[in-house]
């Protein structure tokens, strides 16, 4: 049975980069650190930790998450209910929700062809 898109799994994915999520400073201070508005420093940010908290979810939970990431943005959806309700260590606000959430889709179908 396929899982229906869920605006809910994308956030719980971010969750490292919430400030909820107050275990570690070096990692704090790795987020904060970025650019998350240019695709080259928020791509490094998403291989540094993304990436091995994506692969450690089964494959069908990984292709829930592309699934839905991609459901939602064909169908034009902001993210507002996924950046309203998270409180970040970024330094800026995401300019473009959208680019960025395109920016975490491609990052997250090159870890499943290359782990």
């Amino acid at each position: 049975m396929q899982n229906k898109p869920s605006l809910e799994i994308i956030r719980g994915l971010l969750f490292t980069y919430d400030i909820e999520n107050t275990d570690d400073l070096e990692r704090e201070a790795l987020i904060s650190s970025k650019n998350i508005n240019n695709e080259k420093e928020l791509i490094e940010l998403f291989n540094k930790l993304t990436k091995p908290e994506f692969l450690n979810h089964p494959k069908p939970e990984q292709d829930w998450f592309i699934d839905s990431i991609e459901y939602f943005l064909t169908i034009n959806d902001n993210f507002d209910a996924v950046f309203k309700k998270m409180a970040t260590y970024f330094s800026e606000d995401v300019a473009d929700q959208r680019a960025f959430m395109q920016t975490l889709l491609n990052s997250l179908k090159h870890y499943t062809d290359n782990p």
